[in-house]
């Protein structure tokens, strides 16, 4: 539970720096530059006091990071452009905690108990609640029904992909392994989901279509996805992993889904976006529920 909160509040702090990232270096550059920076660190780690590449893990975690990290992130970047970005967090962070649940149990026989369900059911409204668009803010974009295909895509992605990388836990035991340490994890997940993103942008490049350019180009602009890497897909992703080596996704994912209501503070500390009644009453409600879900059996 411990290492799902430390992965909440990296991922919050990795939001800030990709919004600079983009806007700096564009979208393709900031995506590419902070999976390439933060394979190198997770590798050198890996390579040195880690397993590297051996174990039986190695497969399942791969194939989660082409699903989370590939698919799930191409469809959620898709979907921002066609529901805005409080529709498309808030799809893929309230349908990625059931969808991970269901899977979990119907492939991993893993059963959550009822005060489990509750308090992860609180925690997504209060995220809901905070996140969802009304008439004092309502999407800055033209919502087309296409972006709820991408959303749920995205949304199953990231679920699909943390059962997988549960299931890669169980491989490593079941042959003998200790538990793999969250940033070998990382690695492993990080290199899958490069390696789709590689592909996906070099059949773009085939295809000659066109990619955003930065908004707000900057000479050093390559420091804010470096940071993106560090905070997001370095430190974010080990302590997602080390919590899904020890705790349920249906209990992991809904804490993560906070971490857009965490991002709120660091907003307003970092950019000045002051944050809306409704937003902090939803982020009072999700923390209640973070706290009585780590306390739930």
């Amino acid at each position: 539970m411990l290492a799902a909160c430390f992965a909440t509040l990296f991922f919050a702090v990795s939001i800030i720096f990709a919004n600079r990232s983009v806007r700096a270096c564009g979208a393709r550059t900031a995506n590419l530059g902070r999976l390439l920076v933060a394979a190198v660190l997770l590798g050198l780690f890996a390579h040195t006091c880690g397993t590297g590449l051996a174990s039986a893990s190695t497969p399942w975690l791969f194939a989660s990071g082409m699903i989370g990290m590939g698919v799930g992130d191409l469809a959620m970047f898709a979907a921002l452009p066609l529901l805005g970005s409080r529709l498309t967090v808030l799809m893929v962070q309230c349908l990625a905690a059931p969808i991970a649940a269901l899977c979990e149990w119907l492939w991993l026989g893993t059963r959550l108990s009822g005060a489990q369900v509750l308090w992860g059911t609180v925690i997504l409204s209060g995220v809901a609640l905070a996140l969802m668009p009304g008439k004092s803010s309502p999407p800055r974009v033209a919502v087309r029904p296409l972006g709820f295909l991408f959303g749920f895509i995205g949304a199953l992605g990231q679920g699909l992909g943390a059962v997988v990388s549960r299931q890669g836990n169980f491989a490593a035991l079941a042959a003998g392994e200790p538990a793999i340490n969250g940033i070998n994890a990382a690695y492993h997940r990080m290199l899958g989901g490069l390696g789709l993103v590689l592909l996906f942008f070099l059949i773009r490049a085939l295809l000659h279509q066109p990619v955003a350019p930065a908004t707000h180009p900057e000479p050093r602009g390559w420091r804010w996805y470096v940071g993106h890497a560090f905070a997001g897909p370095v430190l974010g992703v080990s302590c997602y992993q080390w919590a899904l080596a020890h705790t349920p996704s249906g209990i992991v994912l809904p804490i993560v889904a906070t971490t857009p209501l965490v991002a709120i503070p660091l907003a307003y500390w970092f950019e000045g976006d002051r944050p809306s009644r409704r937003s902090i009453v939803g982020g009072v409600i999700a923390v209640a529920g973070c706290i009585a879900l780590t306390l739930a059996r």
